[in-house]
C-alpha cells in the first residue's frame, strides 16, 4: 500500500519560485566548501548500510525477502554444483531465519589478507568463489555481494560451517564481527553450512517474514533443481512444507496448467548439455488464450527474457511451421504461422545453467549471452520435432489452435484499424463519456475508472480537472479470461477504455503512448464493485501487463462509513475503525452512515476521502509471483467451474461477515 502525496499543479511549490539573493549567496558558499576533503571513502560494509536500495532494491517487504533469497541461493548453488541434496529453511520464534544445507561448507583458514576466509566471505563485498576461482561452475550469485550484504543489513548473524573435521563459527552485529572464527566442536556426520540472521529494524520498514512468499520461491527452486529436497518450517505458527520434484520442469508445467484443459496430456520436454552448459525446456498447450512462459538462468527468474527466450521462440515458430507443412495442414499458398499465433495457450518453462552468465544489471532481469540463443534453438527444435513426429494427433491439435489464433488475430487487427479510422474521420478518438483532464504530461495525469454514471457524476464534480480524468464504466466488463483478442477489441465496454488509455492493447501496446501514469480503479465497496474490480485487474494482467509492471495501476480506497456528530465528521474504511471512532466520540449524538456505493457520496465527500492527493490512500497493484497470479486468475475467472467451486468450499469456513 502506498500513501500517494504528489504536488498538485500550480500549488506554488518552491521549485518554481525565483531565487533570492540570500539563496544565491548560500549556494556559492556551499560550492566553495566542496573540495578534496569533501570526498568520503566508505570502508567495509558501510556503503550497504548507507544505501541499501542499491544492493537489495528497497527496504520494504520485498527488500526484506531479498535477504532470504541471497542466503538460500548460496545453498541452492551447492546443489547445482552437485554437492548438496537437502536445504532446510526455518523461520524461528523471534522472526529470525535459519538456513541449513548439506553441502561442502564455507572454507575456513587464513586468507592472504590476514583474516580468516570465513570472515572475508561475510564482511567483504565482491568476495567469494564465483568469479572463476573453480569453486562453482554454475551459480546464481555471480555478483559476489550476497551474504555480506545480508550480514550488513542484519541486526544479528551467526554462521556455522562443517568441514575439515570440525565445526567452525562466527557471529556478527550489523556486519561487524563480535567473535573470532572459532572451532565449536568435531564435525562428526554433520556437513554443510548453517546461517541464522535477523533483519535490522533500523533498516527495514518491517521485519515480518512471510511464510507464503518464501514457500512460493522455494517451490520454484525445487522445480528448477529436480531431485533436491527443500524443507520449510515456521516455528511461529507450527507450519511445515516440503518440496521435491523428480520431474523437474515437467512437474512445473503441469503445476502451472493444473486448472486448465490441456491439448496434450504429456508436456513436450527437451534437455541438452553442451560442455558446461545445461539447457532444459518443458512446454504444454492449453485451451486458454494467454501465453504463460517463464525463463530462468542459473535459477534466476529472468523476467525480461534474453537470448534463451529468443532462441526458444524462434525454434517454436519454425518447428510448428515445418511440421504443419510436412503434415499438409499448411498448403504452399498459405502464409506461415507467426510467433504470436503459435504462442496462444502456451505454457512453458526454459531453464539454462551456464558458467559465465551475462546479466543486464544487478537485478539480473535479462540474459545477454549470445551463444545461448543458438544452443536453446537447436535443443528445442530437436525436442519439438521428435515429439510431433511421434504424436501426430497432438501436433495437429496444436497447429489447428494456432490457425484459429491467426484468424482471430487478423480480425482483431481489422477491429483496431476500424477504431483508429473511425476516430480519425470523426476528428476525435476519445470516448464520449470520458471527462479528460487539462494536463498533457502523462506523468502528471490520472485516470479514474469509475463504476457507472452515478458515481461518475460525483467524481466529475469532485475532481481537480487540471490533472484528473474520469471514465465511467458501462456495466460489467467482458471477462477477458474467456475471450480472444478480436472479441475483446470489439467489446463496447472495453474499447472505450483502450481508446482512452491511448497505448494500444496486447502485442501492439506501446507504453510511450500511454496518456496517464496513474490509472485508478474506483468501484463500490460491495460484491458488484469487487467483481468489476476483478474484471479490470484480469484485463490489465492479461493484455496490459506493462502497465502493472511499471507501477501505473492503482486501486482507490473509498471509506465504508461516515461517522458524524453534526460538527465533526470522520470516515472509516472498516468496521473496526468505525467502532474506534464511535468510542472516541463517547455518547455524543452520533450518526453513522454506511456507503453502499460511490454514488451515495457527495462530490466534496468523494474528493476529501478518495481523490484528494493530500489525504487519499491508494493501493499500488504489483505482481510479485507471476506464476501464482496466473493460477489465481485461471481458477477464479477461467472456463473450468470445478476449481472455482473447490476454492469457495475451502475458503468459505474463513468467512465471518459476508456483506452482499
Amino acid at each position: 500500500m502506498t500513501q500517494d502525496l504528489p504536488r498538485r499543479p500550480g500549488d506554488g511549490s518552491a521549485i518554481d519560485a525565483p531565487q533570492s539573493a540570500a539563496t544565491r549567496r548560500s549556494r556559492k558558499q556551499a560550492t566553495s566548501d566542496y573540495n578534496a576533503e569533501s570526498i568520503q571513502v566508505l570502508e567495509g560494509l558501510d556503503p550497504v548500510r548507507r544505501r541499501p536500495g542499491m544492493y537489495i532494491g528497497s527496504t520494504d517487504v520485498r527488500g526484506l525477502h531479498h535477504l532470504v533469497w541471497e542466503v538460500v541461493d548460496n545453498s541452492i548453488d551447492e546443489a547445482m554444483a552437485g554437492y548438496a541434496t537437502r536445504v532446510e529453511v526455518r523461520v524461528l520464534q523471534d522472526g529470525s531465519l535459519q538456513v541449513t544445507d548439506d553441502g561442502r561448507g564455507v572454507p575456513v583458514g587464513r586468507h592472504a589478507s590476514g583474516k580468516d576466509a570465513l570472515e572475508i566471505v561475510h564482511t567483504v563485498l565482491h568476495a567469494g568463489s564465483k568469479f572463476g576461482g573453480g569453486g562453482y561452475k554454475v551459480s546464481g550469485g555471480l555478483h559476489g555481494v550476497g551474504v555480506s550484504v545480508v550480514n550488513a543489513l542484519s541486526e544479528y548473524l551467526r554462521v556455522e560451517t562443517s568441514r575439515d573435521g570440525s565445526v567452525w563459527s562466527q557471529e556478527y552485529c550489523r556486519g561487524v564481527p563480535t567473535t573470532p572464527v572459532r572451532k565449536i566442536g568435531p564435525q562428526g556426520d554433520r556437513r554443510g553450512t548453517l546461517t541464522v540472521f535477523k533483519a535490522d529494524p533500523q533498516i527495514f520498514e518491517t521485519i515480518e517474514l512471510s511464510f507464503d512468499t518464501i514457500s512460493q520461491r522455494l517451490r520454484e527452486s525445487a522445480y528448477l533443481n529436480k531431485g533436491l529436497w527443500i524443507l520449510l518450517l515456521d516455528d511461529r505458527a507450527d507450519r511445515e512444507r516440503s518440496f521435491y520434484f523428480e520431474g523437474g520442469l515437467i512437474s512445473f508445467v503441469r503445476h502451472l496448467n493444473k486448472n486448465k484443459e490441456t491439448l496434450h496430456a504429456r508436456p513436450i520436454y527437451a534437455e541438452r548439455r553442451e560442455g558446461s552448459t545445461t539447457i532444459e525446456v518443458a512446454l504444454q498447450y492449453n485451451e486458454t488464450y494467454a501465453e504463460n512462459v517463464f525463463s530462468f538462468a542459473n535459477n534466476i527468474n529472468t523476467v525480461d527474457g534474453g537470448s534463451h527466450l529468443t532462441g526458444f521462440r524462434a525454434a517454436l515458430t519454425r518447428s510448428l511451421n515445418d511440421y504443419a507443412r510436412r503434415a499438409g495442414i499448411l498448403k504452399d499458398a498459405d502464409a506461415n504461422l507467426s510467433g504470436d499465433d503459435v504462442r496462444e495457450g502456451l505454457t512453458a518453462v526454459i531453464s539454462v545453467k551456464l558458467m559465465e552468465p551475462q546479466f543486464e544489471g544487478q537485478t539480473k532481469a535479462k540474459l545477454g549471452n549470445a551463444e545461448i540463443k543458438g544452443q536453446v534453438e537447436a535443443s528445442v527444435a530437436e525436442g519439438i520435432g521428435q515429439y510431433l513426429d511421434e504424436n501426430p494427433a497432438d501436433g495437429r491439435r496444436i497447429v489447428e489452435k494456432s490457425l484459429i489464433a491467426a484468424r482471430a488475430r487478423e480480425a482483431a487487427r481489422k477491429a483496431r484499424d476500424l477504431v483508429i479510422r473511425k476516430g480519425a474521420l470523426e476528428g476525435m478518438s476519445l470516448p464520449g463519456k470520458l471527462a479528460d483532464c487539462q494536463e498533457r504530461d502523462p506523468a502528471k495525469s490520472e485516470l479514474y475508472l469509475v463504476e457507472g454514471d452515478s458515481a461518475g457524476g460525483s467524481a466529475k464534480q469532485g475532481r481537480d480537472r487540471r490533472f484528473q480524468a474520469i471514465l465511467p464504466l458501462r456495466g460489467k466488463l467482458l471477462n477477458v479470461e474467456k475471450a480472444r483478442l478480436d472479441r475483446i477489441v470489439s467489446s463496447e465496454n472495453i474499447r472505450p477504455l483502450v481508446i482512452a488509455l491511448g497505448a494500444g492493447i496486447g502485442d501492439s501496446l506501446d507504453l510511450a503512448k500511454l496518456r496517464y501514469h496513474r490509472i485508478i480503479i474506483m468501484t463500490d465497496a460491495d460484491v458488484d464493485g469487487a467483481h468489476i474490480r476483478t474484471l479490470l485487474l484480469t484485463f490489465f494482467f492479461r493484455h496490459m501487463p506493462q502497465v502493472i509492471d511499471n507501477g501505473f495501476l492503482f486501486i482507490a480506497q473509498p471509506p465504508l462509513f461516515r461517522v458524524s456528530t453534526g460538527k465533526i465528521t470522520h470516515y472509516a474504511q472498516s468496521e473496526g475503525e468505525r467502532d474506534a471512532i464511535v468510542k472516541k466520540l463517547n455518547s455524543r449524538s452520533i450518526t453513522v452512515q454506511r456507503f453502499k456505493g460511490l454514488g451515495e457520496m457527495n462530490a466534496d465527500q468523494l474528493w476529501d476521502t478518495t481523490m484528494n492527493p493530500e489525504t487519499r490512500t491508494l493501493l499500488r497493484t504489483e505482481v510479485e509471483d507471476a506464476a501464482g497470479a496466473d493460477a489465481v486468475f485461471t481458477m477464479l475467472m477461467g472456463e473450468r467451474v470445478e476449481p472455482r467451486k473447490d476454492f469457495i468450499k475451502t475458503e468459505a469456513r474463513k468467512v465471518q461477515n459476508l456483506d452482499v
